[in-house]
């Protein structure tokens, strides 16, 4: 990132700020749901640059007024504001560093909630049983921050693993968190069908997208997509319920396809199905600005092909090993029953400071 000088800088976010605070007020804001939660978003996004911004702006103006001072005929009064100057231009050095530090690592979408989709991948009845691991992990790991969670679809197989889940995850960075858990998971392990005791070697792929609902410009129209309801099926294929409320909704533009059949009611499940298409939407139009392509997300969506790993779970070793940060963990079944804390934290310091993915 280019900056200005830093006072320009500072200047900005606090009329940013502010202006997210006059927004916060504005009756016509009040009134609009989606307006109001991106002006409090944006209120809380800023605080924190805010105070720092404010506190520097503050010393600056004091080493100003200081700097005047050096030019008195009183002697002692030139030794004091000289002190002063040295010790503000300290703390504003300190100041920049920290503030410079927040923007370059700053992604407005991190404190945002989270849309987590789960897929078995290759590997069968064992890629599901994996995926059903996986679910379990992550709603462990979100239980254990306090967020809400809310099942948006799950697709079971008979031995009670899964083809595929949808949640929702709201709390506190939930996609912070979360997002650099994008990708193919990979399992070594016997499974329990096998008689032989030969390590099998499965996937699932996982995708971590920010909820998008507070953003007026992702607009769908109801003639780009094609919306079919069908009765609703649990887990090993009984009935959830005997209406057709389950939703499944086609954006005809992109091809992108959402179900949802956790609610009993058919308008719940569209809503549902309608925000996870939204987030969808979101990610693709973020990909074309950045001017990459999402390959690893696309590949982990169509198949979960275990050859693009980003993480293995290794039973027989009681290991985790990321591949993008070249780094092991032996606590897989503490990990497994969801303490991701310091798998998060290593991997989101290093994958932010700019390791590929």
């Amino acid at each position: 990132m280019t900056y200005k000088h830093s006072s320009e800088k500072y200047k900005e976010i606090i009329e940013e700020y502010e202006k997210a605070e006059q927004d916060l007020q504005d009756p016509s804001v009040i009134q609009n749901p989606q307006k109001l939660l991106a002006a409090s978003r944006k209120h809380s996004d800023l605080k924190e640059l805010y105070v720092l911004a404010s506190k520097y702006l503050q010393n600056a103006r004091q080493i100003e007024e200081n700097l005047e001072l050096q030019n008195s005929n009183d002697l002692e009064l030139r030794d004091l504001a000289e002190n002063e100057i040295l010790d503000l231009t300290k703390k504003n050095t300190d100041l920049d560093d920290t503030l410079k530090t927040l923007l370059r690592s700053s992604d407005p979408n991190d404190k945002r909630d989270a849309i987590l989709e789960i897929r078995a991948g290759t590997g069968g009845e064992e890629a599901a049983l994996f995926a059903a691991d996986l679910l379990r992990m992550y709603i462990k790991y979100a239980e254990s921050k306090g967020w809400i969670i809310q099942t948006l679809s799950t697709s079971y197989t008979g031995s009670g693993g899964i083809k595929e889940s949808i949640i929702s995850l709201k709390g506190k960075d939930a996609y912070g968190k979360l997002k650099f858990e994008n990708g193919v998971h990979r399992v070594q392990r016997i499974p329990s069908t096998e008689s032989s005791g030969r390590i099998h070697t499965s996937a699932a792929s996982v995708v971590v997208l920010p909820e998008v609902d507070d953003i007026p410009d992702i607009i769908i129209n109801d003639q780009e997509i094609k919306v079919d309801v069908y009765r609703a099926g649990g887990p090993g294929g009984q009935s959830v319920n005997t209406t057709d409320s389950a939703v499944r909704i086609t954006h005809l533009p992109t091809g992108i396809i959402v179900t949802c059949q956790d609610e009993k009611s058919q308008h719940k499940n569209k809503a549902r199905a309608l925000s996870v298409l939204k987030s969808r939407l979101f990610q693709l139009q973020q990909d074309e600005i950045a001017q990459k392509a999402d390959s690893q997300r696309k590949s982990a969506i169509k198949s979960g092909d275990r050859s693009a790993k980003i993480r293995t779970y290794n039973f027989p070793q009681g290991r985790v090993t990321d591949h993008r940060i070249k780094k092991t963990w032996h606590n897989l079944n503490e990990i497994l029953d969801g303490m991701l804390d310091e798998i998060i934290l290593d991997t989101s310091k290093q994958l932010s400071n700019g390791i590929d993915m």
